[in-house]
C-alpha cells in the first residue's frame, strides 16, 4: 500500500507509475473520494463534539429532541462515510508499488533485460532428454497416478528423486544458516489479512486456494513469503542497525489459473510444490544494498550446484503489485534448450509493511515502516529439473552434484538399478 500523503502530493507520479504498471485505477477518483471522506470526517467530528457537549448537562424535553435529531444526522453521515471509504479503499489497494528507476519499462516478459549470465551451457554427445523423460525411464516421477488421484498438475515423486529433494532441503538449509538466516517452518494455512497484507490480495486472488469457507476463511499459501512477512505484523522491530533475516520451508499451493496448456508434462508447473524462501525486514537506508546481497546469495547457491543461469531485471509489465524491483534467475534446461525461471528476488520497500503494520524505531526516535524483501533460495521441483537435465549421462543415469552427495549417502549418480 502506498503512503496516502505521497499520493496527495504526487498525483502525476502515481499516474505515470500506473501507466507503466498496467494499472487502470483513476488517481483523480481516489483524490476526489479522499477529499469527500476528509470533509465528512470533519463534519462528523464537529457534530459528535457538539452532541457530547450538550449531553453533559441534564437536557430539557426540547433539548432531548434536538439531541436525538443530531444523533440521527450523525448516523446518516457515518453511513455515507462508510460507503465513500469502501469505494476509496477498493481503489487505493489496487495501486502497485512505486517502481524503482532502474526497472526497465515493458509490456510483458519480452521487456525483461538480461543483466548477467553464468556458467557454460553443457554440450552433450547425445540428444539431451527432458526431465519428464528421464523421470519415466528411471522410475522417478509418476504423472499418470498423480492425475488419477488428484487431477492434472499433480504427481508422485519416487525413489531417488525423493531422496534428492531431501538432500536439497538439507543442503539449502545449511547454506542459509551459514549466511546468517534464521530457519523457520511456517503455517501453510493463513487468514485473509496475511494474503492482503503481502499484496497477493486483491492482485492474485484467483491463484490462491481457499478452504473452510463456511467458517473462518483460510487460504493455502503459494509461498512462505506470506507467513514470513506476517510473522511480525503489528509489531515494532529493532532493525535500525541490523536486518532481521529468515528463511522458511513450506509446501506451497497455486491454482495456476492462467497456465492452461503450459508445461503439462513433468514437474515444472504444478498445483503443489515445495520451496525454501529467504525473507528480510530492514530499514529503508539498507534496503537496496540488501536486495543486491540477496541476489548474490541466490547466485552462489546456483553456482555451487554448477547449473548455468542468467539473471533478468524484470520489466514493469512483468513484476507483481508489491514489487518495486524484481530480479529473476533462470536456469538452463538442456532438454528444453532454453532458460527457465528458478528463483525470484524482490524488494517490496514499505508496501507490505504498511498493510501489515510493521514498523521500526529509527535512530531519531521516530517510528517508520520497515522494508521487506524476499528471494527464492530453492524451488525444489524446478531445481531438481535443472539437475536432472544438466547432469544426465549417456547411459541414462543422472550424476549427483558434488555438494549434495554427502546428503545422498555418498552416492555419485542416480540410476534405475540403484
Amino acid at each position: 500500500m502506498l503512503d496516502l500523503n505521497f499520493i496527495r502530493q504526487n498525483p502525476d507520479k502515481i499516474k505515470t507509475n500506473n501507466q507503466i504498471r498496467k494499472c487502470e485505477v483513476d488517481v483523480d477518483d481516489i483524490l476526489k473520494l479522499d477529499a469527500a471522506r476528509r470533509e465528512l470526517v470533519s463534519k462528523i467530528d464537529s457534530l459528535r463534539a457538539a452532541l457530547n457537549q450538550k449531553s453533559k448537562s441534564k437536557p430539557e424535553a426540547k433539548e432531548i429532541a434536538s439531541l436525538k435529531s443530531l444523533g440521527e444526522k450523525i448516523k446518516k453521515l457515518e453511513a455515507k462515510l462508510k460507503s465513500i471509504e469502501d469505494d476509496w479503499r477498493d481503489l487505493l489497494i489496487q495501486l502497485p508499488n512505486i517502481t524503482h528507476s532502474s526497472v526497465p519499462v515493458g509490456q510483458d516478459e519480452t521487456g525483461n533485460v538480461v543483466v548477467k549470465t553464468w556458467g557454460k551451457v553443457p554440450k552433450f554427445t547425445f540428444p539431451p532428454q527432458e526431465h519428464w523423460q528421464l523421470g519415466e525411464r528411471l522410475d522417478l516421477i509418476d504423472m499418470e497416478r498423480g492425475a488419477k488421484v488428484s487431477g492434472a498438475r499433480f504427481w508422485y515423486l519416487k525413489n531417488d528423486l525423493v531422496m534428492l529433494e531431501f538432500a536439497l532441503i538439507q543442503y539449502a538449509a545449511q547454506f542459509m544458516r551459514d549466511k546468517g538466516f534464521i530457519p523457520m517452518l511456517v503455517p501453510i494455512l493463513v487468514r485473509e489479512r496475511a494474503m492482503f497484507g503481502t499484496g497477493f490480495f486483491p492482485a492474485d486472488e484467483n491463484e490462491i486456494y481457499q478452504v473452510n469457507s463456511e467458517e473462518e476463511k483460510m487460504y493455502l499459501i503459494g509461498t512462505s513469503e506470506v507467513p514470513l512477512a506476517s510473522y511480525h505484523m503489528d509489531e515494532v522491530l529493532d532493525v535500525a542497525d541490523e536486518p532481521l533475516k529468515y528463511f522458511g520451508f513450506s509446501t506451497c499451493f497455486r491454482r495456476e489459473a492462467g497456465a492452461a496448456g503450459k508445461d503439462m508434462r513433468g514437474i515444472i508447473r504444478g498445483h503443489q510444490f515445495d520451496k525454501l524462501e529467504m525473507f528480510v525486514f530492514c530499514n529503508e537506508t539498507d534496503s537496496w544494498s540488501i536486495h543486491e546481497e540477496m541476489l548474490k546469495i541466490a547466485e552462489k547457491f546456483w553456482q555451487s550446484l554448477k547449473i548455468p543461469y542468467q539473471v533478468l531485471n524484470m520489466c514493469t509489465g512483468d513484476i507483481g503489485a508489491p514489487n518495486a524491483k524484481k530480479y529473476d534467475i533462470e536456469g538452463w534446461l538442456p532438454g528444453q534448450g532454453k532458460y527457465r525461471e528458478v528463483a525470484s528476488c524482490s524488494n517490496d520497500t514499505d508496501f507490505q509493511a504498511r498493510r501489515l503494520g510493521i514498523k521500526y524505531a529509527g535512530k531519531d526516535g521516530n517510528k517508520k515502516f520497515v522494508h521487506t524483501l524476499n528471494n527464492t533460495v530453492c524451488a525444489l521441483g524446478r531445481t531438481m529439473v535443472a539437475i536432472m537435465e544438466n547432469y544426465q549421462q549417456p547411459d541414462g543415469s543422472i550424476e549427483i552434484p558434488k555438494v549434495l552427495r554427502v546428503w545422498m549417502g555418498g552416492r555419485s549418480k542416480i540410476s534405475k538399478s540403484a
